[in-house]
């Protein structure tokens, strides 16, 4: 087995780290995403209705949303990599059943598998770089694995198609799984070592059920809005996030010490600046998609080279922001990120019917330039303002401010279209209200960009964390 990996025999720690993680970057948004081109084959053959179908990615959600902080404090207590692991695992036991399914509950619950095996690696991938990096060169490594994240997602559309044309719908489950295996024959031979508390916590398995609840009624709530029953869920959800809030902050030896947010403005700041930021860009590709092909008529892969641009820009640049922000501070790069994003989208709310592609490509680019810039620096300053003990639960907390920021984003853009279009197809004559849509949209990111602005820009600079109070242990050295 070690044969197989023979020129990184003599890789130092940190690099096999970077390459394990990255790997996992790459392959979980590619399988994740490319899942969405081969939903109309999936459908036709085990006969699924289109709301069965629409929790495919819902359900996929729910699980990251509400397993990611319980995920991350494990991982603090029984090792990162482990945790890691143990989600790569999952993710080829689920995406193997899912090949399999023969009818689309079983997929759906399946489905639900995947997105506890993401939460548990997105929830650590992170906390690994962050531990095993050393402070002058973490902005560089997390830019990598960015830049992983966002390659994935944008040869993802591309891989699923042709996956499904040559091999069908089941081949898009199944593909990941030999390159899952192959990065945990890597782990197991190559990265050596493991990173967690000396001391293990007792885990509040109390307050993990609570943000279960909190987690699963904010999901369906935002689903089902604006509907009764949407309302009354997001009631549920913030009255049980309340309560989490208050059984946190009376533990000894809490799921998550709320006293983070207060210890440090940059954590919380850099936080919510995140949030807001992915809820303004997550909807962005699914608005122009409908622009373009529906007001403007261009066809789907025209569509996708004018979308593609903004990924392009932001894979390229992660990298390099995350290595600047090593020796500048993260709060001036992710700032003006982020004042560069408000400009793409201010122009971009500018649109009309007779809109030109070059103005809406270049619009793109300056998008994804502005977020290429303010992602890995914010990123940084997140996992840099905590203390090594709780690089888990930072790591799963920017994964999670991240996924509800989407899940905003996306709930946002559904009341809008039943506001302005309601159940109607989108036929010529609704293309004014879609465009309206879209506009009025765009508005709105561009109003959440300018907080998101202003919030980061106050965040104050990055400096070393004390050690908690609750916990006084320290990660074991990196072998």
């Amino acid at each position: 087995m070690a044969s197989l990996f023979p020129s990184l025999s003599k890789l130092p720690l940190t690099t096999v780290a970077l390459i394990v993680v990255c790997a996992g970057s790459f392959i979980g948004p590619l399988g994740m995403a490319s899942v969405n081109i081969a939903i109309p084959d999936l459908a036709a053959e085990l006969q699924a209705n289109a709301k069965m179908i629409s929790w495919l990615p819902t359900i996929f959600l729910l699980a990251n949303v509400a397993l990611m902080l319980p995920f991350g404090k494990l991982a603090d207590n029984y090792g990162r990599k482990r945790i890691y692991s143990y989600g790569l695992v999952l993710n080829v036991i689920s995406s193997t059943m899912c090949a399999l399914a023969f009818n689309i509950e079983w997929l759906l619950f399946w489905r639900f598998m995947q997105g506890a095996a993401a939460a548990m690696i997105f929830g650590t991938g992170v906390a690994i770089l962050t531990s095993v990096t050393p402070a002058e060169r973490r902005g560089f490594a997390l830019g990598i694995a960015a830049a992983c994240v966002y390659i994935g997602l944008t040869v993802a559309p591309a891989v699923g198609g042709w996956l499904t044309e040559l091999w069908g719908w089941r081949s898009v489950f199944l593909f990941q799984v030999p390159l899952v295996v192959m990065l945990l024959v890597l782990i197991k031979m190559r990265m050596h070592g493991e990173w967690k508390n000396e001391r293990k916590a007792r885990f509040d398995w109390r307050g993990s059920g609570i943000f279960i609840i909190a987690s699963t009624c904010l999901v369906f709530g935002l689903s089902r809005l604006p509907s009764v029953m949407g309302f009354i869920l997001l009631g549920i959800a913030l009255i049980s996030m309340v309560w989490f809030v208050v059984h946190q902050s009376k533990r000894d030896q809490p799921l998550i010490r709320v006293q983070m947010f207060k210890e440090s403005r940059v954590f919380s700041m850099s936080l919510a600046t995140s949030l807001l930021m992915y809820a303004s860009n997550y909807p962005l590709t699914f608005l122009l998609s409908l622009y373009l092909q529906y007001v403007k008529g261009f066809s789907p892969s025209e569509s996708g080279q004018i979308i593609l641009l903004q990924a392009l820009a932001m894979a390229f640049l992660a990298p390099l922001s995350g290595k600047l922000s090593d020796k500048v501070q993260p709060r001036l790069l992710a700032t003006t990120g982020c004042a560069i994003v408000a400009c793409g989208f201010f122009i971009l709310s500018r649109m009309n019917i007779d809109t030109q592609a070059w103005y809406i490509g270049s619009s793109l680019l300056l998008v994804g330039i502005g977020f290429g810039l303010f992602s890995t620096p914010n990123n940084n300053a997140i996992m840099g303002a905590v203390h090594s003990t709780e690089l888990g639960v930072a790591s799963a907390s920017l994964n999670l401010a991240r996924t509800i920021g989407n899940l905003v984003g996306m709930s946002m853009v559904n009341l809008l279209v039943h506001y302005y279009i309601g159940d109607a197809q989108i036929v010529p004559q609704q293309y004014p209200a879609l465009l309206q849509t879209v506009l009025v949209a765009l508005n709105v990111s561009f109003g959440c960009v300018v907080v998101a602005c202003i919030i980061s820009g106050f965040r104050g600079r990055e400096t070393k964390p004390d050690s908690p109070t609750t916990i006084n242990d320290k990660d074991e050295p990196a072998p």
